[in-house]
């Protein structure tokens, strides 16, 4: 494996050199879900997907696959809603024909912009208050239009307005890293987990661990008794504990991994693939039958071809900057309270687990 591994200029997706990312929120008045689009360069991106939940909600994944036409990837939706949610995949499609981003497709009826748009969703429903408060082709199109270069917010936007994690909120998270000053490797989810990203035993978050050096500085076991708190209050618990006694819970983690270097589709399924890795260290449990964890790979192609070597990087650091996007989506979160619930912030909760800045 190669060697120096820092985080990007902004630590998030957008330092793959062509990506742009948008977000489109709703929240008050029965509403609390968005959709998250990550959009490409206009001729398009290789892509891979792996979906490893027992209940996903997708569009396009067959696309992806390795029997199929080798069809650029243009944008990927990430989005409240559950199945509603998918429709606003088709908002971003359209846009994308209005801009007239594509694949080209000749037919008798004359030459046709078709985007390539695959998409994943989280389930939200009805925790703003109102199920019919969903995501459709209008919150794409918002989101697409919104798109920027500029680091994403992280947190309760887009995808993830209306995520929980466990019992404490979860939202959109993001990381980067650069391999050796040669590759870019980034990563954003929505952490929306039937699982938990806290450590029962100390209440720490799973994924910091996986930090690159100094990256968590501030972060810290927090106080006993707020701990002792969250425990009774069913906000921590270990995973044994974790079924309910009442109807299974609906979630689902969904996220992109990201690079600029070039990869072939089977080394983009293969990133996909090991990039669950990272879900899996900073979520436990996940992949259940009440979650539908899928991650998207893609690759824009402006960075080198790696070798073996590099490639073994890039898989590597797909995993762990998969688990710092969730330590940073669960950072990022604020306490939401709606008509039917509250959910606290991992930081609203412990607050002892951030150092002030300044203190030593």
């Amino acid at each position: 494996m190669t060697g120096t591994w820092v985080a990007g200029p902004t630590n998030s997706i957008v330092d793959v050199d062509g990506l742009r990312v948008g977000h489109h929120t709703r929240t008050g008045n029965g509403w609390l879900t968005g959709t998250t689009v990550v959009v490409g360069p206009p001729e398009g991106m290789v892509g891979g997907v792996d979906v490893r939940g027992g209940g996903p909600g997708t569009r396009e994944t067959d696309v992806l696959g390795l029997t199929t036409a080798q069809t650029p990837v243009h944008a990927v939706v990430l989005g409240g809603g559950s199945a509603f949610g998918l429709a606003a995949a088709s908002g971003v499609a359209d846009s994308l024909e209005e801009d007239g981003v594509g694949v080209e497709v000749t037919t008798p009826y004359g030459t046709m912009t078709v985007p390539i748009v695959p998409a994943a969703i989280v389930f939200d429903l009805g925790r703003g208050g109102d199920p019919k408060c969903r995501p459709d082709p209008g919150f794409g199109a918002a989101a697409y239009r919104a798109a920027s270069t500029e680091p994403p917010a992280q947190g309760c936007v887009g995808a993830g307005t209306g995520s929980v994690a466990g019992a404490i909120k979860g939202g959109i998270g993001s990381a980067s890293v650069v391999i050796d000053g040669a590759v870019t490797v980034a990563v954003i989810t929505a952490v929306n987990a039937a699982g938990s990203a806290v450590d029962p035993a100390n209440g720490e978050l799973y994924g910091v661990r996986f930090g690159l050096p100094g990256e968590y500085d501030r972060l810290r076991a927090p106080a006993t008794p707020e701990l002792d708190r969250a425990r009774a209050g069913g906000q921590v618990h270990p995973p044994s504990a974790h079924a309910p006694a009442g109807p299974a819970p609906l979630n689902t983690t969904i996220g992109v991994v990201a690079t600029d270097a070039v990869l072939t589709r089977p080394q983009c399924t293969k990133l996909a693939a090991v990039v669950h890795d990272g879900m899996a260290r900073a979520l436990r449990p996940c992949h259940s039958m009440q979650d539908g964890d899928s991650v998207f790979a893609l690759a824009t192609g402006r960075g080198p071809s790696p070798d073996d070597g590099l490639f073994f990087s890039i898989l590597a650091a797909g995993a762990d900057c998969f688990a710092r996007a969730v330590v940073n989506a669960m950072l990022a979160a604020t306490s939401v309270t709606t008509p039917v619930g509250s959910w606290p912030s991992y930081l609203d909760l412990m607050p002892s687990a951030m150092e002030a800045k300044g203190q030593q």
